[in-house]
């Protein structure tokens, strides 16, 4: 999922990051306000939160530390004119995973955005184990790891989005009888085969420990 929830306020600069964004290949929903940010962040899945620190309504600063306390754990990029060490330390401390400040060269913010969505990585490790990204294989312990389909593709779809929680509904793609009862059994019987810690995130899905 290519798809990032942008917080801008300037009418210009968001339009131009908005165009070159999609020119780029991501599906991008534009927020003008923190309020519609937050209400935009209820209705969809993101792959990453763009969001400028000064708008209206709710801060940037503050919209991400409410979404963090919430347990969402999207990956976040703060942009903003400020440059002291406090307003860059503030935003990290309000879960921000990357900084960066105004004016910027589109294509810096291009490679933050890759890297922050996995479009740079050709491994995620997890623990023992680690998937390859293009192959869809995934290994523990340098050896492959060879499981039954669906519990390979849960596996997998897990590791693509750790630390973040993937939604039951997607999780249910890979099912034959797509049911929450057919996903908690489907889900334990991964648990049996491989040495893993799976949280269930009530009304949201599953995601590694």
């Amino acid at each position: 999922m290519n798809k990032i929830l942008l917080l801008e306020d300037d009418p210009v600069l968001a339009k131009t990051l908005k165009k070159f964004l999609q020119k780029n290949g991501y599906d991008v929903d534009l927020a003008r306000d923190g309020q519609e940010a937050l209400a935009y962040s209820y209705e969809s899945d993101y792959a990453l939160y763009l969001f400028d620190i000064n708008v209206a309504l709710i801060n940037g600063d503050d919209l991400l530390k409410e979404l963090r306390d919430g347990l969402d754990n999207t990956p976040c990029i703060l942009v903003s004119a400020l440059v002291d060490i406090d307003s860059v330390t503030k935003g990290f401390l309000s879960g921000a995973d990357d900084y960066i400040k105004k004016p910027f060269d589109p294509n810096e913010l291009l490679v933050r955005v890759k890297a922050k969505t996995k479009e740079l990585k050709k491994y995620i490790n997890h623990k023992d184990y680690r998937l390859i990204v293009d192959e869809d294989i995934i290994f523990h312990k340098n050896q492959e790891l060879n499981l039954p389909n669906i519990q390979h593709n849960i596996f997998a779809s897990l590791l693509k989005n750790y630390p973040n929680p993937v939604v039951k509904d997607e999780l249910m793609f890979f099912l034959e009888i797509p049911t929450d009862l057919a996903l908690r059994v489907n889900i334990s019987k991964l648990k049996q085969l491989i040495d893993v810690d799976i949280k269930s995130i009530r009304g949201v899905g599953y995601r590694l420990a």
